[in-house]
């Protein structure tokens, strides 16, 4: 091309020959239409395939003997004609000026731009832009074009002349660029919120993996450097970027179909059923002929989306390739653009959905919203569409796990831990339920904690009440008889005030039971474990002092002996007495500084919430059953000394072998406890009550019954003598 000054020489014809400017292969499809101010067009209505430049022939000479028709491009021309029309056709826009019209077509090829550009800015058929050789007005801005390079083309010569353009197409400038190209003007938005509607697009049908797609030129590199980062930074993968090579010459062609078989297992990749694709003409063009070639071949067709980006051009592909989305501008002459997503299926349907506004003065990208009230499906499009991930969605019960070596998009699903769950698909990570609730059996859900404790209802509650009674009963029989039979010799020799004691004690420890029974309260609470511990204190104190009285008498009745000033009531009730005294300080002590209380225990059990008793101090709990193990293990002691005096004065035998079962019981009573929970562990602490006080009762009360009730002829003083 040769190279022009930015200067205009006014040739007039008298003076200059302008003939020899005569444009030997003018372009053959133009319109001209006078006026007053003259506007330029470069549109692309008719394209063709040629065979590459060989610099051995003029490069205006084409091939034009099938021209291909662009009908969508025609229609661009005869709007633009018509807005020329109705602009003259009104006196109140341009008094006495008329508009005139001079439009060109560039035919898609860089060559053919550069031409018509020049033609423009020429005298008509010539070819002399520095020259005015005719009368008629030049233009004063020119409209076009379509495709970007179609614009850079007649910018890099319309900004030397400092003549307006106006595009209409995609066009984006990098930030050196836009300080040479200062004569452009782009009617649309810039492409990213295009771009930005088209993520939202693929977030609304969560296709997280997708292919791109774009011609080998600076148009697609551009795309591929702007959508790249915009997907990371919205969690959507690209399995492949391909680059089309573009159809520019029929030479090209025949080497796609000869590349077959490496472009298209890439474009049918089974994963990846979502396709965005720049979608310019060239684009759309090379993409039909890849499309018409494999339906040659053996390759299984695969039905896709394809997301098409700026393509101006209706298109339909058959029903083997799938469906087709195409993102577009709203051009209506109001103050604001709507982007809008145009959905065509394979059938030729369509519907139109609003992704957003846009300012045209002030753009931020924040207005982009797919808002589902905006949204119209036809035809169940919804139902039809693909899923476009790396892997199967991770099953609720399941999360997200980075697969090594791969993109974020693919992962591995891992079931969620004990006590976590995920109730969603695709959840990245686990949840833990709340402390009231436990995880279903899949851990998609979260189930509320029943709540559970020793009830009068349960089978277990029924069967401790049935032996808290029959005890009482029992003991409340065994009472009866001593105090009918209290003048016997048994009995008196017995100690009956001890024995009163002992049999009371007991009845009140199996009474006690029924405070384990039923749901904890605040008044249960606190008197549960000091209950039980006095109680059972005033008991093993009684048995002491029963024992310490057996031993003393024996030992009083030896000649010279000074022991017989301790036998009696006063000497036994002072150990009772002091016995219980220490328990009763012990339990007023827990009961100040750290008083029992109920709690929901919501962790023991997975599956539901314990009502229990909080001890408040371990300490002061173990410090009970202690002091109760010490009295027991001096009673105990005190009775295996004393086992083998006279059976008319004793009844350690008797004491030791009920202190040995009292102890077996408590001993086993404090693994099994710390081992139980929930309504087990009070279960463990009834039996506990109810086994050792039953086995006090019988060990030391039963021979006796048995002497009393059937044997009456030994409970005489004479056989005590006797046998002494």
């Amino acid at each position: 091309m040769l190279l022009v000054l930015p200067c205009r020489i006014v040739c007039p014809m008298s003076s200059i020959n302008c003939s020899i400017y005569d444009d030997p292969f003018p372009i053959p499809h133009n319109f001209y239409q006078p006026g007053d101010i003259l506007i330029g067009g470069i549109a692309t209505q008719v394209t063709y395939f040629s065979n590459p430049p060989t610099f051995l022939e003029h490069p205006a000479r084409m091939v034009l003997d099938e021209p291909g028709s662009i009908t969508k491009n025609y229609q661009h021309i005869l709007a633009l004609a018509f807005a020329v029309k109705e602009l003259n056709d009104n006196p109140n826009f341009l008094p006495n000026i008329s508009l005139g019209l001079y439009i060109l077509n560039s035919y898609s090829l860089g060559r053919m731009t550069f031409k018509a550009t020049l033609s423009l800015l020429s005298a008509q058929q010539k070819l002399a832009p520095n020259f005015s050789c005719d009368n008629r007005q030049k233009v004063i801005a020119v409209i076009g074009g379509l495709l970007s390079d179609t614009s850079a083309h007649m910018a890099s010569i319309l900004n030397i002349y400092k003549t307006p353009q106006l595009t209409h197409g995609s066009f984006s400038l990098a930030k050196a660029d836009k300080q040479q190209f200062l004569s452009i003007y782009q009617m649309v938005p810039d492409d990213t919120y295009q771009y930005r509607g088209a993520v939202q697009l693929l977030h609304h049908f969560r296709w997280t993996w997708i292919g791109l797609l774009a011609i080998d030129d600076d148009n697609g590199n551009q795309f591929l450097q702007r959508i790249v980062p915009l997907l990371s930074e919205n969690s959507i993968c690209f399995a492949f970027t391909y680059k089309l090579p573009k159809m520019t010459y029929l030479k090209e062609i025949a080497e796609l179909s000869v590349n077959q078989a490496e472009w298209y297992p890439v474009l049918m990749d089974r994963n990846t059923n979502v396709i965005f694709v720049h979608g310019e003409t060239p684009t759309m063009m090379a993409l039909r002929v890849y499309f018409y070639l494999a339906s040659f071949t053996l390759f299984p067709p695969l039905s896709k989306v394809w997301i098409l980006h700026n393509f101006l051009r209706r298109i339909y592909f058959n029903n083997s390739v799938g469906e087709t989305i195409r993102f577009d501008q709203d051009r209506e002459l109001v103050s604001v653009f709507d982007l809008t997503n145009w959905v065509t299926l394979s059938n030729g349907s369509f519907t139109r959905i609003k992704v957003g506004r846009l300012d045209p003065l002030a753009p931020s990208g924040k207005e982009l919203t797919l808002a589902e009230d905006k949204i119209v499906w036809h035809k169940n499009f919804n139902q039809v569409l693909p899923i476009s991930v790396c892997n199967e969605p991770c099953q609720p019960g399941y999360s997200k796990t980075k697969k090594e070596g791969s993109k974020f998009c693919c992962y591995d699903c891992t079931p969620c831990p004990e006590g976590m769950i995920s109730g969603q698909k695709d959840m990245e990570t686990c949840v833990k339920c709340p402390d009231d609730h436990y995880p279903s059996d899949g851990h998609h859900e979260c189930l509320p904690k029943m709540p559970t404790y020793l009830s009068y209802n349960d089978s277990l509650g029924i069967i401790f009440v049935t032996l808290a009674v029959s005890s009482c009963l029992l003991t409340i029989l065994v009472l009866g008889t001593f105090m009918k039979y209290k003048n016997t010799p048994i009995v008196k020799a017995n100690n009956r005030s001890l024995t009163y004691i002992l049999l009371l004690s007991l009845l009140l420890c199996s009474l006690s039971s029924f405070l384990f029974i039923g749901k904890p309260g605040k008044v249960t609470c606190l008197l549960r474990q000091t209950t039980f511990g006095l109680i059972f204190c005033v008991a093993l104190s009684t048995i002491l002092a029963k024992t310490i009285t057996v031993v003393l008498a024996f030992m009083a009745t030896k000649p010279g002996s000074h022991m017989r000033r301790w036998v009696g009531k006063k000497l036994a009730h002072s150990i009772v007495l002091s016995g219980s005294l220490i328990q009763a300080i012990i339990c007023t002590l827990w009961v100040c500084i750290s008083p029992p209380f109920p709690q929901m225990n919501m962790h023991s059990q997975p599956k539901t919430i314990i009502l229990e008793c909080n001890e408040g101090s371990a300490v002061m709990f173990y410090s009970v059953l202690g002091y109760l193990g010490f009295l027991a293990s001096v009673s105990f002691t005190v009775a295996f000394i004393a086992r083998k005096l006279p059976d008319s004065f004793n009844e350690a035998k008797f004491i030791t072998f009920s202190m040995l079962v009292f102890c077996s019981v408590w001993f086993s009573f404090i693994p099994s406890y710390l081992s139980s929970k929930g309504k087990f562990m009070v279960a463990v602490e009834i039996f506990s009550i109810l086994s050792s006080g039953s086995g006090l009762l019988g060990c030391i009360f039963f021979p006796k019954c048995y002497i009393i009730l059937l044997r009456p002829e030994m409970n005489v003083r004479e056989q005590m003598i006797r046998v002494m």
